[in-house]
């Protein structure tokens, strides 16, 4: 609620023609609100405010605004603005802005860079965002295992500050390879003549560089890490993830869940041109608009049985709906289960033979509803064993297709998240009305 009263403060001044207030508003803003407010106002009420900040406030904002919106103001910035953005932000974060720039112009800006920042910067970028070089910050604290506590302490006193969330430095030998974790806590809390050997936590584990970021998500919730090294396949520390990242990646991911069962993209943004979003939607709703000429032409094939039988154009929905109801609840459930590690081909059998006697379960109850109630209104109890038959059948092809259906996705490089949706709404449709139609044709034939 807040955030909303700062939003409609601001708009509000801006519709007064208010400049000054306007920036004054922003000024009280962190940088998180200020671009929480640049992605909720309409463009040109967004390049009005971005042109209020200053050059610090925009290079400290670029880093929390979504892809859609950040290209926007990118491509009204030169590689010497964009370069200056790299002092503001941690190394990954500028990395991802780099990443959403044409190859041209982010060569001029990583050439703008001294040579330490471009070689920490190429080296995030040489690996893909979604895994835990991506992820990756250099910016870290190393010590030796030989030294003793207080050389460490005067060490950090000299530099003065430590880099954000820094609950621990790392522990690596002469040739750079990762040996283990020294918490801050037990740095500051063990006696000075101690050397680092001899408190460091030698079982904590490195991520793998090409570590997928789901599964660094789900390391980070298990053991309740605050920072945790990353190293190549040699064991040479590269760098370090922090947490902050990671409640970025748990975020998206919870994001992408939402917006790919509408078809919609994680980083599209809300007040995008209509042209822009009307293009961006048309893919998603071509595909639904096939599926459902496919479902039409299977209704088509049986006309004559429904020209006979008119409660059967009434009662078809119900077939497909509660198919496509009970499978995506199978999907869903095995989607989390995938994105979670709790579900793979070990267990897969296991949960797909729960799923179908689940259904069978829920048919057989559901189904002597709806056969009773339809043999009574229409008084037909022969129509109402047909839709009884029809949707068990359907609920069960429902459970195995929701069980099945990411892995076969994710096996075709497809994102189960964003087409199982519409691939199982299909499979319900097509399989609800042609069973229940074609019951029908055998019993009134």
């Amino acid at each position: 609620m807040e955030f909303q009263s700062h939003l409609s403060d601001v708009i509000q001044a801006y519709d007064r023609g208010s400049l000054e207030e306007t920036r004054l508003l922003l000024a009280s803003l962190r940088s998180t609100e200020t671009a929480s407010l640049l992605e909720s106002t309409p463009p040109k009420v967004r390049q009005v405010v971005w042109q209020l900040l200053d050059e610090d406030e925009r290079n400290t904002v670029l880093q929390h605004l979504h892809d859609d919106v950040l290209v926007d103001f990118l491509e009204s910035m030169d590689a010497e603005q964009i370069a200056a953005a790299a002092d503001n932000l941690d190394t990954d974060d500028f990395a991802d802005i780099l990443h959403q720039l044409p190859a041209t112009l982010s060569h001029s800006v990583l050439a703008s860079l001294d040579s330490s920042d471009r070689a920490r910067v190429e080296t995030v970028l040489s690996y893909p965002d979604d895994c835990a070089g991506g992820l990756m910050n250099t910016d870290m604290i190393t010590v030796r295992p030989r030294h003793a506590v207080e050389i460490v302490l005067r060490y950090l006193r000299l530099r003065k500050d430590l880099p954000a969330t820094t609950d621990a430095l790392v522990v690596v030998n002469s040739r750079d390879e990762y040996v283990g974790m020294l918490p801050i806590a037990k740095l500051v809390t063990s006696d000075p003549s101690v050397i680092v050997r001899e408190i460091m936590d030698a079982d904590a584990e490195p991520f793998p560089v090409d570590t997928p970021d789901t599964e660094v998500a789900r390391k980070f919730t298990e053991y309740d890490l605050i920072s945790a090294p990353v190293v190549d396949a040699d064991g040479r520390l590269l760098g370090r993830i922090t947490i902050d990242d990671v409640v970025d990646v748990i975020i998206e991911d919870a994001d992408e869940a939402v917006m790919a069962r509408a078809g919609l993209d994680l980083e599209e943004d809300t007040f995008a041109p209509i042209l822009k979003t009307a293009r961006s939607r048309a893919l998603w709703l071509t595909i639904n608009l096939l599926t459902a000429f496919l479902a039409a032409a299977v209704i088509n094939i049986f006309e004559e049985t429904i020209a006979k039988v008119v409660a059967l154009a009434v009662l078809m929905p119900i077939v497909a709906s509660m198919g496509g109801i009970a499978g995506t609840q199978t999907l869903t459930l095995v989607i989390r289960g995938i994105a979670l590690g709790q579900v793979g081909r070990a267990n897969l059998a296991y949960l797909l033979n729960r799923e179908f006697l689940v259904a069978v379960l829920n048919g057989l109850l559901l189904a002597s509803l709806v056969a009773s109630v339809a043999a009574i209104a229409f008084q037909d109890y022969l129509l109402g064993g047909v839709i009884a038959l029809a949707m068990v059948i359907n609920l069960m092809v429902a459970a195995i297709s929701g069980s099945l259906l990411p892995s076969i996705l994710t096996a075709m490089r497809i994102d189960p998240a964003l087409a199982g949706g519409v691939v199982l709404t299909t499979i319900t449709d097509v399989t609800g009305f042609f069973v229940f139609l074609g019951l029908a044709t055998w019993a009134y034939a």
